[in-house]
């Protein structure tokens, strides 16, 4: 896999792009992932990629020559299956969006800053939008770690027990179940028996018991869905 990140602080990437899961997955060749700052798109003396919105309304927003040029640098040497911009009043993200953006081969994510782009960019070049959340981030850039964070370590061979992402909250509407380690008593707190007993059919029947209760108790709105499904 292939993502392209169009941000106007490549800076604030840095960090969550080169380490832990995300970094072990680019060792492997298992994606690759490139920051471009749209400042090196525009045909501006003093770079800027800005200006005032015709409607008078306070706030900068992302003017299009820059990005539409960036865009098409970047289709120009590859086809994408997405071209994904990052926004509050975009599609929730969840799993299963995770699950969908992790069979995709080229991937760009258009990070908004200031108050957003100019929706002529939207219109014509966006094919996906997606939100993390309803809250409003200072730009688009932390938004974009979240999904590529959680869109990579699905991939097959990211993580060292593939299982594991399987098992994850939210992977068929449940929450995941609590867990336990060693020791099996600490401080008179004792781990599950039926978790030391060695009977994998009843420890599994136990870990679905309580991924429902978990979901029920916690998010009625997932286990509503849950119910729903079958």
């Amino acid at each position: 896999m292939r993502i392209d990140i169009l941000t106007v602080l490549p800076e604030l990437l840095e960090s969550p792009l080169n380490h832990s899961i995300i970094q072990r997955a680019k060792d492997k060749k298992i994606v690759e992932i490139f920051t471009h700052s749209l400042r090196d798109f525009s045909q501006e003396k003093h770079k800027r990629v800005d200006d005032y919105a015709f409607s008078g309304s306070a706030g900068m927003v992302l003017m299009i020559e820059p990005i539409d040029l960036a865009i098409k640098h970047l289709t120009s040497q590859r086809e994408y299956d997405e071209i994904i911009f990052l926004s509050p009043d975009g599609e929730l993200f969840n799993q299963k969006m995770a699950n969908y953006l992790s069979l995709k081969k080229n991937l760009i994510f258009l990070c908004g800053h200031y108050k957003g782009v100019d929706q002529r960019v939207r219109d014509n070049f966006v094919t996906k939008e997606i939100s993390v959340g309803d809250y409003v981030l200072t730009g688009g850039e932390l938004a974009a770690a979240v999904i590529i964070d959680s869109t990579i370590r699905v991939l097959p061979g990211v993580l060292s027990d593939e299982s594991s992402a399987l098992t994850d909250s939210f992977q068929d509407n449940l929450l995941a179940p609590p867990v336990y380690t060693r020791p099996a008593e600490y401080n008179g707190w004792k781990v599950p028996e039926i978790l030391l007993s060695g009977n994998t059919k009843e420890i599994d029947e136990w870990l679905f018991q309580e991924s429902l209760r978990q979901t029920k108790l916690k998010r009625p709105d997932l286990y509503k869905k849950w119910e729903n499904s079958f």
